[in-house]
Formats: C-alpha cells, structure tokens, sequence
C-alpha cells in the first residue's frame, strides 16, 4: 500500500511546523520552499488540518500558521486518518456489505489484520517523538518528495 501525497505532506507539514514554530508562525511560502511544494497545495492541506482543530492560523503581516494542539497529542496515524479519509487498506475490512463474498472469505481477516497493524505502527508515533528525533540527527531532514 502506498500512502496519498497527501498525507505524506500533512505528516511533513505537522513536522515542519513541529520543528520552526517555536520561533513564531509558520509562513506557507516558507514550508514550500522547505518542502518543495508549491503554496497552493499547501493551501488545500492547511485548511483541512485546521478544520480538524490541528492548526491555527493568523491573517496579517506577521501571521502564518501553527499547531493548535501539543506535538505529544499528536500522532502520526491521526493525520493520516484525516487526509486519507478511508482508513482500511481494502474495502471490505471496513464494510460488511461491500462485498458478496464477505461472509466466507479467508482474506478479509489478513487484510483487516494489516490495517490495524500499519495504523498502531502509525499511532505509536507521536509528532514530539519525531521533533525529538530530529534533533538528535541535528535536523538535515530533506522533506521534499522527488520523482525517481
């Protein structure tokens, strides 16, 4: 299974905003050039992530955008959640009806297994794990996603 871009850039957004928002609000046009995207996809994310209450933001010469909540409350596997919206790696380990073979297939529970597994993985880790841990690398993270 491949993660969205979506998600991929929230998780770097929320980690971005982790790791610069103690000096103030982060600017978009600063996390596209640290992310190498461009505003306007930045934009779209940024007000997903607010509605959910993850961020805030401030209008003005000195406004930007910051985390709304404690980077310990949050974990990977919430904004993940958020910006895949289907939360199962196949349909049918999140809906009983959406397959005729429901009732008697044998892989359903390999793929319901693997769900809930990729998402504990993703759960366990909180943003504050990752600022710690970049830190620790004394921070040459480059968060942007190049095309092989």
């Amino acid at each position: 299974m491949r993660l969205s871009t979506r998600s991929r850039y929230g998780a770097r957004m929320v980690l971005d905003m982790a790791l610069y928002g103690n000096a103030g609000l982060v600017r978009l046009s600063d996390l596209a050039v640290r992310l190498d995207v461009s505003v306007k996809y930045l934009e779209k994310l940024v007000r997903e992530l607010q509605k959910a209450g993850y961020v805030y933001s401030k209008r003005g010469p000195t406004g930007g955008h910051g985390l709304a909540r404690d980077v310990a409350e949050i974990s990977v596997g919430e904004v993940v959640r958020l910006l895949e919206g289907d939360h199962a790696l196949t349909m049918c380990a999140q809906e009983d009806q959406i397959c005729r073979h429901v009732d008697d297939c044998i892989m359903r529970k390999v793929w319901t297994d693997a769900s809930e597994a990729m998402f504990a993985a993703l759960d366990a880790v909180t943003f504050a794990d990752l600022v710690r841990e970049a830190k620790d690398k004394q921070f040459s993270c480059d968060f942007s996603i190049k095309k092989l």
